[in-house]
């Protein structure tokens, strides 16, 4: 690595790391000394160890704390001056916030950041302001702003984040996908039925699949309602993911989670490929997002998908091409798109003949990652000051 120019790589929690940016480190480190930097963690030290890339813990708070938040944006600075990276790159918005800054006071010359979701449209009041007024912060320390999809970029415009131009690259998704890890040739009949007996699915049902969170923001409420509304037909909602403590769920949600057995939850699972495999279509009625992976995942892995009108999700699916788009926070038309889904096969063999092609088509890895490389080197010309 000597000789090569540092690239600092900063998330908050180590999992965004492993999950979100798989295999690009790994490529990114034939040009550059890279490092990834998050919260201390198991996924932090997996990353260095299948990337092969050094990495440091500095411990980052997601919810807002003063007296944490100083302490690491003091041991962010400290680093990058002991480094002198050319260039620091943040995903996620505490991150974001604190190493655009630490990187401005140390004087890093290329400052860039992703955004890969907004929380500020959704929330409301002195949170709201606030919000906005740290994204602003974040987006003045930058050099370079990148929003993940169209949907955020208008999103930034319109509430005036900044005046910095606003770059896409690729087509929008932070690290496209790896279609050979994504690939529903990898399981067999065998390793389906085996999977779907340990689940007690029955040959006979239709399987539906959320991943991600179990919470509020994410459709649960209304997903589940939908679910009960189907009658006559053998169905099985698979749900991938994690119960927070916070869920923000009704508790006739949390019960019929309970008591229904066509739900099944497996909780979090590192890798959904198994359980995208056996199902028959995604359903993610979320209210907000960046940038869904789950949804590119799902196409991958040739299933329609149901999506809600929303950043990110209405730039993946085309409706009635790979997918139904359907407003969110409606459980009727929910309803009605899953048992559409469920009846009209034609329809159904469509989305799924399409659902693949059309994300390799557009977020194939190799593509985005090429586009962010070119993106680092052509930065790296017009710096000017030496590092």
């Amino acid at each position: 690595m000597a000789g090569l120019n540092k690239i600092i790589r900063v998330a908050t929690v180590p999992l965004s790391l492993n999950i979100l940016l798989r295999n690009q480190f790994k490529f990114l480190s034939r040009y550059y000394h890279v490092i990834a930097i998050s919260s201390p963690g198991k996924d932090l030290v997996e990353v260095g160890e299948r990337e092969g890339v050094e990495t440091k813990g500095i411990e980052m708070k997601r919810k807002i704390s003063i007296f944490d938040d100083l302490l690491s944006l003091i041991n962010l600075y400290t680093y990058f001056k002991k480094e002198k990276p050319l260039i620091v790159h943040s995903i996620t918005p505490k991150a974001g916030l604190l190493s655009m800054i630490a990187a401005k006071l140390a004087n890093v010359p290329v400052r860039m950041h992703t955004f890969t979701g907004l929380i500020f449209p959704t929330s409301t009041g002195a949170m709201k302001h606030l919000l906005i007024a740290m994204d602003r912060l974040l987006c003045y320390c930058a050099t370079n702003i990148y929003p993940e999809g169209e949907g955020v970029r208008k999103d930034l415009l319109a509430y005036n984040i900044t005046r910095k131009p606003l770059r896409i690259l690729a087509n929008g998704n932070v690290n496209g996908i790896d279609l050979d890890f994504f690939n529903p040739a990898l399981f067999t009949p065998e390793d389906k039925q085996l999977l779907k007996n340990q689940l007690a699915i029955l040959p006979e049902d239709f399987v539906f699949i959320f991943i991600g969170r179990l919470v509020k923001d994410k459709g649960i409420n209304e997903l589940i309602s939908a679910l009960k509304k189907i009658n006559g037909v053998p169905i099985k909602l698979l749900l991938v993911g994690p119960l927070e403590a916070d869920n923000g769920l009704e508790p006739e949600t949390l019960q019929e989670m309970t008591d229904n057995p066509n739900i099944i939850s497996v909780g979090f699972q590192q890798d959904v490929r198994a359980f995208l495999a056996i199902a028959d279509a995604l359903v993610f009625p979320s209210y907000r997002e960046g940038f869904p992976n789950v949804v590119i995942q799902a196409g991958a892995m040739e299933l329609p998908s149901i999506v809600t009108d929303i950043n990110g999700s209405n730039e993946i699916i085309i409706h009635h091409q790979n997918g139904i788009i359907i407003p969110p926070k409606n459980d009727l038309i929910l309803h009605e798109s899953m048992v559409k889904i469920i009846s009209d096969s034609e329809l159904r063999e469509k989305l799924k003949q399409n659902a693949r092609s059309m994300i390799a088509e557009r977020y194939q890895q190799c593509v985005v990652l090429t586009a962010l490389l070119e993106e680092y080197q052509n930065l790296e010309k017009n710096v000017q000051t030496p590092i």
